[in-house]
Formats: structure tokens, C-alpha cells, sequence
């Protein structure tokens, strides 16, 4: 859906589609890009989870527990802010290019379901996507309350990933049981 800001009028518009110079323009442009890998051309989505999968497994690798648990808050407390200011920019409410909330939610994800090997990696990932871009159920309510722009939209843009990481872990949980 693209629509201006309100406070954007007079302003020049932004492409929808960004690059590497509208992500260098501002920490908060390549924060909610995910460092680049919103800009694929193909699946941003999918290539921002997979740099949260990697950036996840190097990580964990550095931090103890409880300071895992504070990236994940500290991230998504930065990247409300990041998303915010980004889809501000772009005169778009939830632009595929911001991947950040993809990024959180992985690692919200395999904060909770690591140690485990590669199948299990690879099916959390592959249920995070498909959670992600199908929106079922709850990810669909998720995904319509927060639109707009300002605090709330980008608050939505989040959101619904994180609806999509817990239906993630519920259905791994639901696995593991049987």
C-alpha cells in the first residue's frame, strides 16, 4: 500500500524499490534493511530470514544466555524505530525491502528451539516462511491491526513476524510432542 505521510507533503518521493545509497543515507535505512539483504531483488523476505538464520548461529556463539535474550528485546525495541523511520521514507507502509522484523523473528526462533541439527534449523525455517508469507489464521489478524504509518505502523510491520515466530515454535513444540 503506498501512501504519503502526512508530514511528507512537499517532500521528494521515494523509489519504492531502494538501494545501496538510500540505505547508506541513514542507520535507520540499514537497520530495517537488514543490512542489505532487503535490497534482493527476488524474495527480500527469504534472504533476510536467512541472514537472521547465519547471523543467529555466529552470534550464539558469543553470547551467554540472558545476553541473547537482551539482543533480541534491544533489537526489536531498535528496529520499531528502524521500521518506523524506513517506511516513513519510503512513503510506504510495510515495504518488502524492510527485512529487519524477518531478522528478529528468527532469532526469536532459534533462541528457543537451538541446540538442534541442521533438519531442525532448516524445518524452523521453513515454517517461519511459510507462517511469514502464507499469514495464516493469526498471522493474518496480526498482520491487518498495526497499518499505517508512525509509531503504530511500524509496530505492525514487526508484529505480525513475531505472530508468525510463535506459530513457528508452537508448531515445532506440536511435532516434537508427537
Amino acid at each position: 500500500m503506498t501512501m504519503p505521510h502526512p508530514s511528507d507533503s512537499g517532500t521528494t518521493h521515494r523509489p519504492s524499490k531502494p538501494t545501496v545509497a538510500f540505505m547508506l543515507a541513514h542507520p535507520a535505512h540499514a537497520i530495517a534493511l537488514g543490512l542489505g539483504s532487503g535490497l534482493s531483488p527476488k524474495a527480500p523476505g527469504t534472504v533476510g530470514s536467512l541472514w537472521g538464520w547465519l547471523s543467529w548461529l555466529v552470534l550464539q556463539n558469543y553470547l551467554s544466555l540472558p545476553e541473547q535474550a537482551l539482543l533480541i528485546a534491544a533489537s526489536f525495541l531498535i528496529g520499531w524505530w528502524a521500521c518506523t523511520l524506513t517506511a516513513r521514507h519510503m512513503c510506504i507502509c510495510d515495504p518488502g525491502a524492510i527485512v529487519w522484523d524477518e531478522i528478529v523473528a528468527m532469532w526469536l526462533i532459534f533462541f528457543f528451539v537451538l541446540p538442534t541439527n541442521f533438519g531442525g534449523q532448516l524445518a524452523a525455517f521453513a515454517l517461519f516462511r511459510f507462517f511469514d508469507a502464507a499469514k495464516p489464521g493469526p498471522v493474518a489478524w496480526a498482520d491487518q491491526l498495526f497499518k499505517g504509518f508512525g509509531w503504530r505502523g511500524g509496530f505492525g510491520i514487526i508484529f505480525d513476524d513475531l505472530v508468525a515466530a510463535f506459530c513457528t515454535m508452537f508448531a515445532i513444540a506440536l511435532l516434537r510432542w508427537f
